[in-house]
């Protein structure tokens, strides 16, 4: 059975919602209803539905706030939102689309017009996200910014090492977080405006806290994607590859996958301390914890567990 598309409905009237969920329905079209914005977002957190329609204006979080939330959210940013504003509301028409609507219907509804737009937002949506999942296929570590450096989309790969830069997840103490993402959107910035057409590629690198070691980033300009939407490459710079595979595969913190590492050069934890400026009493103390994560017993064991990881991932 062909899958029909999902429709979230916005709105706080009850008569609306009935006569949007009747229309829709009768179109081939599953509904989801939210009464709210707050509602519309926990949804959303839950099912992806493949267009929102959304009332401008609401009691609480109303639709404008609610969009600019929504797209803020890596991978719901594709998600077309069409606006529902009154006939005379022509200001709102305006507000929507900087929010990041696609389109609007004025009140009183005219179904088959409705239908029409939704259709073909469902269309272009489908196109621009099947290039995207295509880009996500291929194991591809590329993200996409607005012209001020917002990320707008990234492909799972980018957001995995991205970690805590991106709203609700892990890996960068929430105090940094908007510290370091203001300094990524205007790293990006300055990095795309000083790549010149046809010259060879530069880069931009940012450092970000991870555990008790730092997870370099660096972040290559490619090219314009779409009005208002530019393309970058991430990746991690080789001197770091093994540790961050360590650290990535067995669950580590950045250090204790840096200690793994030369225990699996064959270095005693006096040289590992040198190596990385640290007392030999804290090398083993991080070498505890090592073993604790791996649930091994000794240092042979963690380093053929080490050499066998890093030669699955080549």
């Amino acid at each position: 059975m062909k899958r029909r598309d999902m429709i979230l409905v916005v709105d706080d009237t009850p008569d609306t919602l009935g006569f949007l969920t009747e229309a829709i329905e009768q179109a081939d079209l599953t509904v989801l209803v939210a009464v709210d914005g707050e509602s519309a977002l926990d949804l959303v957190g839950q099912i992806t539905p493949d267009l929102i329609l959304m009332d401008a204006v609401m009691p609480g979080l109303d639709g404008f706030e609610t969009c600019r939330r929504l797209k803020q959210i890596p991978h719901l940013s594709h998600l077309p939102v069409i606006f529902m504003t009154g006939l005379s509301d022509t200001e709102h028409v305006v507000k929507g689309l900087e929010a990041g609507g696609v389109d609007y219907v004025t009140k009183p509804i005219v179904v088959d017009e409705l239908i029409a737009r939704i259709r073909v937002h469902l269309t272009n949506a489908r196109v621009a996200y099947g290039a995207r999942a295509a880009l996500d296929a291929t194991g591809r570590f590329l993200l996409a910014t607005d012209g001020e450096g917002r990320l707008l989309w990234c492909t799972p790969q980018a957001e995995r090492l991205l970690g805590g830069l991106l709203p609700g997840a892990d890996g960068v103490r929430p105090e940094l977080a908007p510290n370091l993402a203001a300094t990524l959107a205007a790293g990006l910035v300055r990095l795309r405006q000083a790549t010149s057409p046809g010259a060879a590629a530069e880069s931009f690198t940012l450092d970000l806290p991870d555990g008790e070691g730092v997870r370099r980033l660096e972040f290559t300009y490619l090219s314009p994607a779409n009005p208002d939407e530019y393309l970058f490459r991430l990746s991690e710079p080789a001197a770091g590859r093994q540790e961050a595979i360590l650290r990535d595969a067995l669950g580590l913190t950045v250090r204790e996958a840096e200690v793994l590492l030369w225990i699996a050069n064959g270095k005693p934890n006096r040289d590992i301390g040198e190596i990385l400026g640290i007392s030999p009493r804290t090398v083993n103390k991080h070498l505890e914890q090592v073993f604790a994560k791996l649930g091994v017993e000794n240092r042979a064991s963690a380093a053929a567990l080490a050499i066998r990881t890093l030669a699955a991932r080549g």
